[in-house]
């Protein structure tokens, strides 16, 4: 069986919504995808349009990852850069957002309204990218902060985004390439995927995806999304070195596209994630890092894979119940790491939770970040590639929130001695991740 003969798609002409049935190696599937997000009744379609697709992704999302338009010079004039720019890494993508605000017309007409205005979509993503690239713009994002953006140091695309209610069965728009990988998709598409998903990275690198693949009908990116799950999840999962996290390494694999959707299970644990990363959202706020320094440390931890959310999420409340458990007067510690390598560099991710916060245990948090990274850049002999990012967790003793969390980067060489490594090996053995 293909992957596209494990799909049915029908309509439920009463309230709007498609309903895939997925037929999986677990089971039979049903994912109702509903309209997409209600415009707000203050404005006129077309700007409606922009705040409701700006809401979707700051919702399920990350505010911090989705920027406003922003004004730029060109000649005596200005230029409008962009309705929307997803921003996640070293990925970019200019959302140029049209909306149908007259009543529909037949088929014909309709096709060619959809054709023309994916076209100008195009051009004006294209123009975007190309302002950006001569001269950085100051842009706003969704948390009110502001980042200058240089558009040389990002891979971007461009995403013609449609708000129309009645587009025409088999709607394929065709325009001349531009450039740089572009997709066409439906607010509703918009929508699915961001709900699907809950992860801005995950959404950009779906995005770059799609745009590699064939042209489909306007309306049936789920379709496709569902696709290519089926194909991540019969995929043999890739080989990888357990011994690159020492003795206590064991392989996890994770289809990179889950087929239920983020946060489905029967707890809210992957909640857990999302609320560590407003935590650190907020608190390098507070601290006054640099708007650049602190996306690129929310990018770094919203690369966690969407599949695994829910178990990390559970493992970090386990964790934190654990610690507490600690006699009066000393102190737990667990700790837990996962490393992903590929081309372009090496990420190591390690999630702790210790008895409570103090500047002994914080200044533990930073060696032992430093020598787990010290050891896997070591092994793989690529330290300039490794970034590490470590989050701790610790009981709040004021009992207004749950936890307090605190985060530690590490990027390149350690600059560790080896007598350095060896004591702090004395204090972390590696079998002791757990």
């Amino acid at each position: 069986m293909t992957a596209s003969d494990a799909l049915w798609r029908f309509t439920d002409t009463d309230s709007d919504s498609v309903s895939l049935i997925v037929e999986t190696s677990a089971g039979t599937h049903v994912r109702r995808i509903p309209p997409a997000m209600p415009l707000p009744a203050d404005v006129e379609p077309g700007i409606g349009a922009e705040k409701a697709a700006h809401t979707a992704a700051a919702t399920w999302g990350l505010p911090d990852f989705v920027f406003q338009s922003s004004l730029a010079r060109k000649g005596s004039g200005q230029r409008e850069l962009g309705d929307r720019l997803l921003l996640s890494g070293n990925r970019g993508a200019v959302i140029q957002i049209k909306s149908r605000t007259v009543k529909p017309k037949g088929d014909a007409e309709e096709r060619a309204w959809i054709q023309k205005v994916t076209k100008k979509a195009m051009s004006q993503a294209k123009g975007t990218v190309r302002m950006l690239r001569l001269q950085a713009a100051d842009m706003v994002n969704g948390r009110g902060t502001t980042l200058s953006v240089a558009g040389n140091a990002y891979e971007w695309m461009a995403v013609s985004l449609l708000d129309h209610n009645h587009v025409p069965d088999a709607t394929v728009p065709t325009f001349e390439p531009i450039g740089i990988p572009a997709l066409t998709l439906t607010r509703r598409d918009w929508d699915f995927l961001f709900d699907q998903l809950r992860s801005t990275t995950a959404v950009l690198d779906y995005l770059f995806r799609a745009a590699g693949e064939t042209p489909i009908a306007l309306g049936d990116e789920p379709v496709r999304y569902y696709e290519l799950a089926a194909a991540d999840a019969a995929a043999p999962p890739e080989d990888v070195d357990t011994k690159l996290v020492g003795p206590s390494g064991r392989p996890f694999s994770t289809p990179l596209l889950p087929q239920v959707p983020a946060g489905a299970g029967q707890t809210n644990s992957h909640l857990v994630i999302r609320a560590v990363l407003e935590d650190l959202a907020t608190c390098m706020l507070r601290d006054a890092i640099s708007e650049s320094d602190r996306l690129t440390v929310l990018a770094d931890l919203d690369r966690l894979p969407v599949g695994m959310r829910e178990e990390w999420g559970q493992l970090l409340l386990d964790m934190l119940d654990d610690v507490e458990q600690a006699p009066q007067g000393h102190i737990k510690w667990r700790a837990r790491r996962q490393l992903h390598t590929e081309a372009d560099g090496d990420r190591q991710m390690l999630f702790v939770c210790a008895t409570r916060f103090d500047k002994y245990v914080e200044a533990g948090l930073g060696n032992y970040v430093m020598l787990r990274h010290h050891q896997v850049g070591e092994r793989t002999g690529r330290p300039e590639s490794l970034c590490s990012v470590g989050v701790m967790l610790t009981p709040n003793a004021s009992g207004n929130r749950p936890w307090d969390t605190t985060l530690v980067r590490i990027q390149g060489s350690s600059g560790l001695t080896p007598e350095e490594a060896g004591e702090f090996g004395k204090l972390w053995p590696e079998d002791s991740d757990a």
